[in-house]
């Protein structure tokens, strides 16, 4: 079974740069959904992330996050004139600072205010809108209503982390609930949790089925950059057994990916401090996947300058190599 293959939309991580550095230097993914759009009106950074001209070649998908009809109104209006014709809606983000407000995974707890919600957008847009969700506040018996409630839209695709808002990113995703979706669901459905590894991809899709046309990949993309091009060869091969990253994820692919990275930002950013704040925080999850070396790791957490920050990073590469 082949499944289509997204990149998760992870705020301060998965922006244009990243984005298209990965495109450049990786198998091209079906979709890219932008980290969440939520000032009803786009400041500099999120026009930037949206920009055509940032995103030549790619399908990519612009994520909102709002509890405000009005508010998404206005930024997908906004989004339609730089040409795009499908947005998502941010259901899953388990944030405090985002919850407490209401919105992301917190919108779940007031499902008559959400269907209010859904049903003004759905009702005035004039784009496709896809809808990426957890399956509840803090019990699964929540999921049933919630999707019932769901079904009452013409969602685009409904993208399903089966985890409740108080799980965080803890514990193993509810499959249980996902299958009831599969089994319910009037709109395509699409995975996203957990994927970090092949042989996590293995153990997982054997509980997607048929129903289900595409998984996307968070955390596990940011530890290996290679991870949807081995999951692609695991579909089209039908090969299940664990693979060593290396193979796929030579030092020479990584270090030229990382380095249109590291220029996209120094281009983008003013200052070395923005910059290494970026670079560093994307080492914590390529640091964990490529099992650098702790000294060369905290080498970087303490690099005050780029060029301080390039020569920790040039070690862990020959290391890697």
């Amino acid at each position: 079974m082949k499944y289509k293959i997204s990149m998760a939309p992870m705020e301060g991580l998965t922006g244009y740069v990243y984005r298209r550095a990965h495109h450049a230097y990786f198998a091209p993914l079906d979709t890219y959904y932008t980290p969440f759009i939520s000032n009803k009106k786009l400041g500099s950074r999120e026009r930037h992330d949206v920009l055509p001209e940032h995103n030549e070649g790619m399908h990519v998908i612009p994520q909102i996050l709002t509890n405000r009809a009005d508010d998404f109104l206005e930024i997908e209006k906004q989004l339609y004139e730089y040409g795009y014709r499908e947005v998502n809606l941010n259901l899953g983000c388990p944030s405090g600072t985002v919850t407490a407000k209401g919105r992301g995974a917190g919108f779940l707890a007031y499902p008559e205010e959400l269907s209010k919600f859904l049903d003004q957008i759905y009702s005035k847009t004039r784009m496709k809108i896809s809808v990426k969700t957890r399956i509840g506040i803090s019990s699964e018996e929540e999921w049933p209503q919630l999707l019932t409630l769901f079904n009452k839209f013409p969602i685009d695709h409904l993208i399903i982390h089966p985890r409740l808002l108080q799980d965080f990113y803890k514990g193993y995703p509810h499959m249980d609930a996902y299958q009831y979706a599969k089994e319910h669901s009037l709109s395509p459905i699409f995975y996203n949790g957990d994927i970090h590894f092949v042989d996590k991809w293995n153990e997982i899709k054997g509980g997607l089925g048929i129903q289900t046309k595409g998984v996307m990949l968070g955390r596990g993309l940011l530890m290996n950059p290679a991870l949807a091009e081995e999951i692609n060869h695991e579909m089209e091969e039908g090969v299940s057994e664990k693979r060593n990253v290396e193979k796929t994820l030579s030092s020479e692919r990584l270090k030229k990916f990382h380095d249109a990275i590291l220029d996209g930002y120094c281009e983008e950013m003013s200052g070395d401090r923005n910059v290494l704040f970026k670079m560093k925080e994307l080492w914590v999850y390529l640091g964990n996947g490529i099992q650098a070396s702790p000294k060369l790791l905290k080498q970087i957490k303490k690099s005050n300058s780029v060029r301080e920050y390039k020569i920790a990073s040039d070690a862990i590469f020959r290391e890697y190599n």
